[in-house]
């Protein structure tokens, strides 16, 4: 079991960040067979093509071989610093990142068998070559859907914000995960390597993820900042095509598509996110937004770059009078 001691200092500190680069390292995991479960089909036939010709590029194998069974290199994606975290952001990680450090990583995860990865891993622009093959990938395996997978990590910082503010801590950690608990001032992570880590006032970080699923990881060794990675609420909506909620009376009230809208809003949602989850414009969506909103129906908060609209009391009565 992984404990880490908190104090108040640290609770005032903790906060809810994003990775991005965390998202395409859980990716090339489950590609490779990290842990052994399979993408859906959809997304293995998208991806396939471009992953088998980033296969050839001997520094994109260097990365794949540094994932090992319940490990990898924390250096090819470090933990955030918040909420407003770009890929840009940690591939600039990345390359600060001291080569001394790497090469300590590196070792640790020892032996790789391409020899021609192991050159690369070997060479004297280990870091700079590495950090360009990471965003050669993003770009090629993950950055057409990654609005989608930033509005699913959103809403469920939205969604664990509104417990915090309600019930303090406790509220927020209850639910993140059957294997993430609060006991005896501290945060227990069952099932990980034996250990006790002083957050020291530096506080926690709490990483939604959606690849992560239905895992917990942790960053719990020094120089990093330490961190529990987490499955977001609603993953089930990247996996498949939610069922679109029939409108009936509230369409011929309010039209079919600001209908939808107000009942797909359940919980808070992005213009882009609810736009891909109903196959509407996203000009369209934001047009119908604003006239749900002018009626008192939605309202919006800012979380991170995002905007997320949700419904008001007035629009949660509206929508609960709705026609199955």
């Amino acid at each position: 079991m992984l404990r880490y001691l908190v104090g108040s200092e640290d609770l005032a500190r903790s906060r809810f960040a994003l990775s991005p680069l965390f998202e395409l390292d859980s990716l090339l995991r489950s590609v490779v067979g990290l842990p052994p479960r399979r993408l859906p089909v959809p997304w293995l036939h998208r991806i396939t093509p471009s992953y088998r010709r980033l296969r050839q590029d001997p520094a994109f194998r260097a990365v794949l071989a540094l994932h090992k069974p319940g490990r990898g290199a924390t250096f090819l994606a470090p933990p955030p610093q918040g909420l407003a975290q770009t890929v840009e952001d940690d591939l600039d990680t990345v390359r600060a990142t001291a080569v001394e450090r790497v090469r300590e990583e590196i070792a640790g995860l020892e032996p790789v068998a391409d020899d021609q990865a192991r050159a690369v891993l070997d060479a004297p622009d280990v870091v700079a070559r590495l950090a360009d093959v990471l965003e050669q990938a993003w770009h090629e395996l993950l950055a057409p859907d990654w609005p989608q997978l930033r509005a699913i990590c959103e809403r469920d910082v939205v969604h664990r914000a509104g417990l915090l503010g309600r019930g303090g801590w406790l509220a927020a950690l209850d639910g993140l995960h059957p294997k993430v608990r609060w006991r005896d001032h501290g945060i227990d992570v069952l099932h990980m390597a034996d250990g006790t880590v002083d957050l020291r006032g530096e506080g926690l970080l709490l990483i939604p993820s959606v690849f992560v699923w239905p895992r917990v990881a942790a960053y719990h060794d020094d120089p990093w900042p330490k961190a529990i990675v987490y499955p977001a609420r609603g993953v089930a909506a990247l996996w498949e095509s939610p069922a679109v909620a029939e409108p009936g009376a509230l369409g011929a009230l309010l039209g079919r598509s600001r209908a939808q809208l107000l009942l797909a809003l359940d919980t808070p949602a992005s213009t882009t996110h609810l736009a891909h989850s109903l196959g509407l414009a996203v000009g369209a969506v934001g047009d119908h937004l604003t006239v749900l909103r002018r009626a008192g129906l939605l309202d919006r908060i800012r979380s991170g770059r995002s905007v997320l609209y949700h419904r008001t009391p007035i629009g949660d009565a509206l929508a609960a009078q709705s026609e199955p």
